[in-house]
C-alpha cells in the first residue's frame, strides 16, 4: 500500500496540459462577437445544442465554452434549453435513424430566423459512421445547414471562430 501511495506522490499525473492563456485572442474575439450579435440581432445569440448520435467528443468541447477559461456568456452567447429560444442549432455526430425525426421536429420548432451549424467531421459526412445502417448521414442530409465546423473534435476556439463567421455573414 504504501509503494502505491508514494508512486502517486512521486510520478507526475497522466493529464493534458491545459491551452495557452492567449488572453489578447480571446478578448478580440469576444468584442468582434458581442459586436456582431448586437448589431445583427438586437441581443445576444441563443444556441441549442442537439447530439443526433455523435460519440460525445464534440459535446466535451461544446461544454467547455461554458468553464471559466473560455466562459461563452461573456461572448453574448448562451445556451438554451428549448429549440423555441433559440436562434442557432448546434448539431453534433452523424444523424442516427432513430434521431432524424427529433433533429427534424428540433429544427421545425426553432423560429426563423434560424442557423444551423454542423460541428464536428461526423455531422459534415457521418466521419467514420458513414455507410452505417444505422446512419442517414450527415447533418445536410436531413436539415439544411449554414456552416460546418470540421475536426474530430474541433477546438473551443474553432467553436468560437465558427459562431463568429456565422454571425458576420
Amino acid at each position: 500500500m504504501r509503494t502505491l501511495v508514494l508512486e502517486g506522490i512521486i510520478k507526475a499525473p497522466l493529464t493534458e496540459a491545459p491551452p495557452k492563456a492567449d488572453k489578447a485572442a480571446l478578448a478580440e474575439i469576444a468584442s468582434k462577437v458581442d459586436a456582431a450579435a448586437k448589431k445583427r440581432l438586437g441581443r445576444s445569440l441563443s444556441i441549442r445544442e442537439v447530439d443526433a448520435g455523435s460519440c460525445n467528443g464534440c459535446e466535451l468541447e461544446i461544454h467547455a465554452l461554458n468553464n471559466a477559461f473560455y466562459d461563452l456568456e461573456r461572448f453574448g452567447f448562451r445556451f438554451v434549453a428549448s429549440p423555441r429560444h433559440a436562434d442557432v442549432l448546434m448539431v453534433t455526430g452523424p444523424v442516427t435513424t432513430n434521431m432524424r425525426e427529433a433533429l427534424e421536429r428540433t429544427y421545425a420548432a426553432t423560429p426563423d430566423p434560424k442557423w444551423v451549424v454542423a460541428v464536428g467531421d461526423c455531422a459534415v459526412d457521418a466521419g467514420i459512421f458513414a455507410g452505417s445502417y444505422a446512419v442517414v448521414g450527415g447533418v445536410s442530409s436531413v436539415i439544411p445547414v449554414d456552416l460546418h465546423i470540421r475536426g474530430c473534435p474541433p477546438s473551443p476556439m474553432q467553436l468560437l471562430q465558427g459562431l463568429l463567421a456565422l454571425i458576420e455573414k
